[in-house]
């Protein structure tokens, strides 16, 4: 099992904010507010609380990109969110208009809670198992990172006074997308026992309903039909269809029992539930174990025999490969990507927790995908209805492009397949090229809140700049043949006709939204128009190698060169006075916020209408000063510390996306303590819930931006044309950090200590590298170079209220 060593010999360290107050963390052990162990390589919750199984329901959480299940009890119940989720699986409904307007979006998409193969029940002579009841004497949980499994310890007394151990092991094949499997013990203690079993596929789930809240899922009432129902043996299956969206999903059990003696066997099959019930009389010091198989396949086309058939087979591999084949492959994929992906940290134990478990989230969320989407949530939870947004190609797939590339090139191929219906959004909006949701499960638009939604066309050229981002690191030629021409050129076309040249030549992007959804409907967004400026340079360097393709799609060469001038005078709006980057045009010159009359009243969406936020100077999420990260080639260093200074004091984080992006920021000008206490608020977004609606999801992204913030923060990574380069500078709660990359066929590691890294070359050919502006070339021998100190002013003050999630200890 992969066992990551220190590089060198070191000493030893879009969603809503609620600003939490500081919190104390100890060097290791129990956290005495968060309930969780501190240990390096997983997540282990001891005790019962039934008040926090939403929120552990989340964080234990099995996913591998295709199939979700949330950290319920094998038993059923207690639950908060039953939780089964299969990516792309969807139902349709209605959106609400007060008054509907052209071009707004007809039918939003919700994520289904399908068929749920978790449910294990359990009877001890006649006692239902249930947590509520009874006395728990000991209950542990552990998410394992290296294994991939979810591990349950329980030793129970029920009210009758009989005590019996339960032991589980879950998991959702990385190697077998198909597949979820689940062995599970019981032991009598102190007396023989008659145990009932009872493993269940049960659809249509009772879900609660949402409040207020416009983050949470809309509630569906039973959204699935039921097509088949059919047992025999210990095996049973059952497949249902949506009434509106058309999807048909089939999911079948089959079971491997191990019992002392004889145990009565009986399965049935109707509707709704299919059942198998197991019964023994167990003597002590025996157990009885059910391993339990389940295979779930959707799809818009395929039949429901077909279907059937698929599960059916899956089923039967899963039998043929056995339980300890199927973990010994889940641990084997992940030594893979942790030798890969692997972020080592001396100095902050928690946070080597938090950053472990905030990367293997996001290889969960992503790395079965296979042509679909990443949702913002990933498959944890119904929040955000299960869309994926902008977040996926600039927060998740960084982080996947140089650790895991193959799943962003997955994910990427799913937006081309749903180019067709960008350009036919295009087209209903009087526009050319190819214009991408705001919001989606399937490529439509499902956002019916045109300011934020259909306004922030960045997410456009969001998907073009990942593209270019993935081909500069992959040369991944297949990609640019079959995907990336196509991606790049209709993105370009779009902005090329949404955009126009004004009397002085400039090349504008009016009207509208940025990543700060505070400001909207807007000329000249500096993110914005730097991503289409991006867009355009990706599109004419990638027709200009594939002139074939290009052709093909109609590519003529003074459309490149009107792409060229659109780059070359793309206007980008600065305030002369205050020497600062404007985040839009005009936007120095509103009024300010009253950031102390608003203490204690955030998240600011919440409590205040849109028609005050958009007069003000409050933004939500960081959008100038990402775009300093983003496309930080195009300013000054003296010009990011000015944008930072401007723009942290008037940034609220009304969203889980901004703190690791402040981060880097903060890290590259200097400020490298307040670059760690915004980490952390990234980092510790679920673990210590700090939006207060984890129950509803991860933040897949926030969590994606720990990788960002070790890797491109405290790393200083950049890659800006191909050019990959580092400016490492730790900050004082942190001795040592190292991190694995991969940058076409070369695997990397850099080590970073106070006042030196080390480079070196795992395997693959030379590479071109820089440190600190010193270029070198990596090959076999490691590389190690020194860290000047840095002498950096005092940092700005955060808004009253807002002060980031510091951690002392």
């Amino acid at each position: 099992m992969f066992e990551p060593q220190s590089e060198l010999t070191h000493t030893t360290h879009g969603d809503t904010a609620s600003h939490t107050d500081p919190t104390n963390v100890p060097a290791h052990g129990l956290h005495p507010d968060h309930g969780f162990e501190v240990d390096p390589w997983q997540l282990s919750w001891r005790g019962m609380d039934i008040d926090m199984i939403g929120r552990t329901e989340t964080l234990f959480a099995l996913s591998n990109g295709h199939i979700g299940l949330r950290g319920t009890f094998e038993e059923g119940e207690p639950v908060d969110q039953p939780g089964t989720y299969l990516n792309g699986f969807y139902e349709l409904r209605d959106l609400p208009y007060a008054e509907s307007g052209y071009g707004y979006p007809e039918s939003g998409q919700t994520v289904v809670n399908v068929t749920d193969g978790k449910i294990i029940r359990l009877l001890v002579e006649d006692e239902p198992m249930d947590l509520r009841y009874g006395r728990t004497v000991d209950h542990e949980r552990v998410l394992d990172f290296r294994t991939g499994t979810l591990r349950r310890t329980t030793l129970w007394t029920s009210p009758t006074g009989r005590t019996v151990r339960i032991k589980s092991e879950r998991l959702v094949s990385f190697t077998k997308r198909t597949i979820v499997a689940t062995r599970y013990e019981v032991e009598p203690i102190g007396e023989d026992m008659k145990l009932v079993l009872q493993s269940d596929l049960l659809a249509n789930e009772p879900v609660p309903l949402p409040g207020n809240d416009p983050r949470l899922a809309a509630a569906l009432d039973a959204p699935l039909v039921p097509a088949l129902a059919d047992c025999r043996g210990t095996t049973a299956v059952l497949v249902h269809h949506t009434k509106r969206s058309g999807l048909t999903v089939a999911a079948a059990m089959g079971h491997k029992i191990e019992a002392p003696g004889n145990a009565e066997t009986f399965v049935q099959a109707d509707g709704d539930l299919a059942r198998l019930t197991v019964a023994a009389t167990v003597p002590q010091g025996s157990k009885i174990v059910l391993t339990k198989c389940v295979a779930y396949g959707w799809s818009a086309r395929r039949s429901v025999p077909a279907l059937r058939s698929q599960v059916d087979a899956a089923l039967a591999m899963a039998a043929e490969t056995g339980w300890d084949a199927l973990k010994a492959e889940q641990a084997a994929f992940l030594d893979e990507f942790w030798s890969d992906a692997d972020i080592e940290i001396d100095g902050d134990p928690e946070l080597q927790q938090a950053v472990r478990f905030s990367l293997f989230h996001v290889l969960q969320a992503g790395a079965r995908g296979q042509s679909r989407q990443i949702p913002a949530k990933g498959l944890t939870g119904p929040g955000y209805d299960g869309h994926t947004f902008w977040d996926t190609e600039s927060f998740i797939l960084p982080m996947l492009t140089y650790t895991v590339p193959g799943a962003a090139g997955e994910e990427l191929r799913w937006r081309h397949s749903t180019i067709d219906k960008a350009r036919a959004r295009a087209r209903e909006l009087g526009q050319s090229g190819a214009m991408f949701p705001w919001r989606t499960i399937d490529g439509d638009e499902c956002s019916g809140y045109w300011p934020a939604g259909t306004a922030g066309v960045h997410v456009s050229a969001d998907i073009a700049n990942a593209t270019g981002r993935y081909l500069r690191a992959t040369n991944d030629e297949s990609f640019e043949v079959e995907c990336g021409v196509e991606l790049l050129v209709e993105v370009a076309r779009f902005f090329a006709g949404f955009g126009h040249h004004d009397a002085g030549g400039n090349f504008r992007i009016d009207g509208v939204t940025g990543p700060d959804e505070y400001t909207a409907i807007i000329n000249n967004n500096v993110f914005t128009n730097l991503a289409a400026q991006q867009a355009f340079r990706d599109a004419v360097a990638v027709v200009h190698r594939q002139p074939a393709v290009a052709r093909d799609l109609g590519v003529s060469n003074a459309e490149i060169k009107h792409w060229t001038r659109c780059a070359d005078n793309m206007t980008v709006p600065y305030d002369e006075n205050l020497g600062v980057h404007q985040q839009c045009e005009a936007f120095t010159l509103l009024d300010k916020w009253d950031f102390e009359a608003t203490r204690g009243r955030y998240p600011l969406l919440l409590n205040f209408p849109y028609f005050e936020l958009y007069r003000k100077q409050v933004v939500k999420q960081a959008d100038t000063v990402f775009a300093t990260y983003m496309f930080g080639d195009g300013f000054t260093d003296d010009e990011k510390r000015a944008v930072f200074d401007y723009y942290y004091p008037i940034t609220v984080r009304d969203s889980s996306l901004s703190a690791c992006c402040e981060a880097v920021t903060a890290a590259e000008v200097g400020y490298l303590d307040l670059a760690y206490d915004l980490m952390c608020e990234s980092v510790f977004t679920d673990l210590h819930d700090l939006h207060n609606n984890v129950s509803s999801g991860l933040h897949i992204a926030a969590l994606a931006g720990a990788w960002t913030d070790c890797v491109a923060g405290f790393g200083g990574m950049r890659d800006f044309g191909g050019n990959i380069t580092f400016a490492p500078r730790l900050p004082h709660r942190l001795n040592y950090m190292s991190f694995r990359m991969l940058v076409r066929e070369s695997r990397i590691v850099v080590a970073v200590e106070k006042s030196q890294a080390t480079y070196r070359l795992l395997d693959g050919p030379p590479i071109e590298l820089a440190h600190h502006g010193e270029r070198f070339t990596l090959s076999d021998d490691p590389v190690t170079l020194p860290i000047e100190p840095i002498d950096a002013p005092a940092p700005p003050e955060a808004p009253v209220g807002c002060e980031p999630y510091r951690r002392e200890g």
